[in-house]
Formats: structure tokens, C-alpha cells, sequence
């Protein structure tokens, strides 16, 4: 009786706990939706206001009206779709020809490449910077999209060779003997098998891509290029007495919805993926 009190507690102690940090790690977000619909007034009044005390959808209104959001948003799309799926291609192929397939000195390009992970990436900001100049790629999206069909990523080939490795390799014999070269033996069989690291690795690259704000800065350097975090970015004014918050926290949600409905169709195979490797780890 005791030990089942006890556990109860516990139980109850858990879920408080977690609750607790789960409202911590949202007030963010919360923060941010509820000065949207706040007023200039309130939300840049000298005490805090939690909750807008009038709805104001004024912030909305002149964020949907802007041209320069619309362009901002369009690019945003363009940029990390194209992004994401040649990157997400190139990995899977540069993954597979790392689990699947024997050639020599596999094992030490694989281990160069793990290499790159510890170079940081603003060590690499000015020679990138000069390269892409040297070719004339500054002030458009080349610079953003092109390298990632290079499998840009070396965490992300990582994560799928594991996936990949678990894979019986009989399937690849078989499939051999049936008369299937590498490529149909890539698309047919074992990219079917991964939907779910997958989906894990789309996720992780959308979100990277989508909340990029240092390279369209760099590279793009026109408003007709510029992504949305860049023009969030640039809705602060510093010279400003008064900061247009409610604009600026408009803004930010309309940008997150592309995430929220990614992680919404993806996180079932997110799980899944973690599931797999708990088991087969």
C-alpha cells in the first residue's frame, strides 16, 4: 500500500514538474502571440502586460498588406524548398554509398567528412564569401541553395548511414541477382525503408533552412531576395523611440506556421525514428 502511495506520488510529482517546464519552455511563444494582438499602446507601456486587454488585429492587417512581407515570404518558400529537396537527395545518395556499397578508402573519406563537423561555421563565412564572388553568385540564391546538393550536412549523412546500416544486406544481394544496379537498389529498396530517419532529416534541414537569417544577409543583399527572417530582422529599428512590437511579433508567428506544420505531418515519424533506434541501439 505504501509503495503504491508512494508511486503515485511520484507519478503526480513527474507530471507537475513536466507541466511546469512545459509552460516555461512555450512562454515564448506565448509571449509572442499575445503581444501580436496587443495595441502600440500596450505593448510598449512601461508595465507588463500579459494578456492584450483589447484584441487588435491592426499588426495582421499591415503585415498581410505588405508587399515586401508577400516577396519576403515567396522567397522564403522557394529558397528552402529547393534547398531541402536537393539537399535531402544528396544525402541519402552520399549516406547509401557509405553503408551499402565497398569501394576503397570508404573508411577514410567517411571519417574526413565526420572531421568537417568540429570546423565552425564562421570560420568558413569570409573564404565562402570570396569564392562565391569569384563566380559571381552574390545577390542570388546560388550561394544558399546549390551547395546543399553537395550533401551539406555531414551530421545528417551520419544519421542515415546508421539507418541505412541496419538494413539486411541480403535485400541488396537479392535484388543483384534479380538483375538491379545501385541506383534501383537506392530508390526502390532502401529509400522506402527509411521513410522515417527520413522525415526526421527533412525536418531538421527545414527548419535550418527556414529560420536562416545569416546567408540570405550575406548573399542575397536586395530586398527583392531577402527571406523572412531577414525582414523580421529588419523591423526592428534601432533609431526607433517606439518599436512597432505588435508588427514585429505578427510577423514572427506567420512565420513559424511553416514549422508548426511540418513538425505536425512529420512528428509521427520523428517518433518513429527514435523508437527504431532505441530498439536496434
Amino acid at each position: 500500500m505504501r509503495k503504491t502511495v508512494l508511486h503515485i506520488t511520484g507519478r503526480v510529482g513527474l507530471y507537475i514538474l513536466l507541466t511546469a517546464a512545459s509552460i516555461l519552455m512555450a512562454f515564448p511563444l506565448l509571449w509572442m502571440l499575445s503581444t501580436s494582438f496587443k495595441t502600440l499602446q500596450e505593448a510598449n507601456a512601461p508595465k507588463i502586460i500579459w494578456v492584450p486587454s483589447e484584441i487588435s488585429l491592426d499588426a495582421y492587417r499591415n503585415i498581410l498588406t505588405d508587399s515586401d512581407f508577400i516577396i519576403a515570404y515567396v522567397n522564403s518558400t522557394f529558397y528552402a524548398g529547393l534547398a531541402l529537396a536537393g539537399t535531402l537527395l544528396s544525402i541519402a545518395a552520399v549516406a547509401y554509398a557509405f553503408s551499402r556499397v565497398n569501394w576503397p578508402g570508404k573508411n577514410i573519406v567517411f571519417a574526413l567528412m565526420l572531421s568537417t563537423m568540429m570546423i565552425p561555421a564562421q570560420a568558413l563565412i569570409v573564404p565562402q564569401y570570396v569564392f562565391f564572388n569569384a563566380i559571381d553568385w552574390i545577390g542570388t540564391f546560388n550561394p544558399l541553395i546549390i551547395p546543399g546538393y553537395f550533401a551539406g550536412g555531414a551530421a545528417m549523412v551520419f544519421l542515415l548511414r546508421q539507418s541505412m546500416i541496419q538494413i539486411p544486406i541480403e535485400l541488396d544481394e537479392s535484388a543483384v541477382i534479380d538483375g538491379a544496379n545501385h541506383i534501383q537498389i537506392w530508390w526502390e529498396i532502401i529509400m522506402p525503408l527509411i521513410k522515417a530517419p527520413l522525415a526526421t532529416v527533412a525536418t531538421f534541414l527545414f527548419i535550418g533552412y527556414w529560420n536562416n537569417l545569416l546567408g540570405p544577409l550575406l548573399y542575397a543583399q536586395t530586398t527583392k531576395l531577402y527571406t523572412l527572417p531577414v525582414y523580421v530582422a529588419q523591423l526592428y529599428n534601432i533609431n526607433n523611440a517606439t518599436q512597432p512590437w505588435p508588427t514585429i511579433m505578427a510577423a514572427a508567428v506567420l512565420t513559424t506556421v511553416p514549422l508548426f506544420i511540418v513538425f505536425f505531418f512529420a512528428q509521427r515519424f520523428i517518433l518513429e525514428s527514435v523508437v527504431i533506434s532505441g530498439m536496434k541501439g
